[in-house]
């Protein structure tokens, strides 16, 4: 199937989602192809879209700070691993303004492209291997996972569940929820 989807319980469960999300892309980034792996991160203000990523990061050894660039509008991690850029696209107002930050560079050589608000960047960046939809749900996250391309196929495939942990309820599972932080 090309798509995860179901209930986040509380941060740490975002965490775990994108320490799966890691595990997934480390195995899988598109090096040989000349291209970035793109994830396209879509919710509201306060969904979860950069502890998602923040998650991620964790997942690749990375201990530092992770914040959204909202401002900076890219946050660059060059991992032993992988080169991670992380896009926050929110403050755009035209999608042309994409080519100001020389996205082009960051685009390709298999790095991993994590954009929030991707919407705003148009045909500017480059399409979703996975789209990830986060939304608010009580106390917790509904998540959908998409697969759009043979890429983000492959690693949708492994972050099926035997992964599953942390209060990630995927629908057909049931473990006990745990609140989400509020504040």
């Amino acid at each position: 199937m090309d798509r995860i989807k179901g209930r986040l319980e509380n941060e740490s469960a975002t965490l775990d989602l994108g320490r799966r999300l890691a595990a997934a892309t480390l195995a899988d980034s598109c090096a040989g192809s000349g291209k970035a792996t793109a994830i396209h991160l879509h919710g509201e203000l306060g969904a979860g879209k950069t502890t998602l990523t923040r998650g991620l990061l964790r997942g690749y050894g990375f201990k530092g700070p992770v914040k959204s660039p909202t401002y900076t509008l890219v946050e660059p991690y060059e991992l032993a691993q992988q080169s991670i850029y992380h896009f926050d696209l929110y403050r755009l107002e035209d999608p042309g303004e994409v080519e100001f930050l020389g996205a082009e560079d960051y685009f390709a050589g298999g790095s991993l492209c994590i954009f929030e608000w991707a919407e705003r960047g148009g045909e500017q960046i480059p399409a979703a291997d996975i789209s990830i939809e986060l939304r608010g749900a009580g106390a917790g996250r509904h998540f959908e996972c998409l697969a759009r391309t043979a890429a983000g196929r492959a690693i949708v495939k492994k972050m099926r569940p035997g992964a599953c942990a942390g209060g990630i309820r995927e629908s057909e599972n049931s473990l006990s929820p745990r609140p989400w932080p509020v504040g």
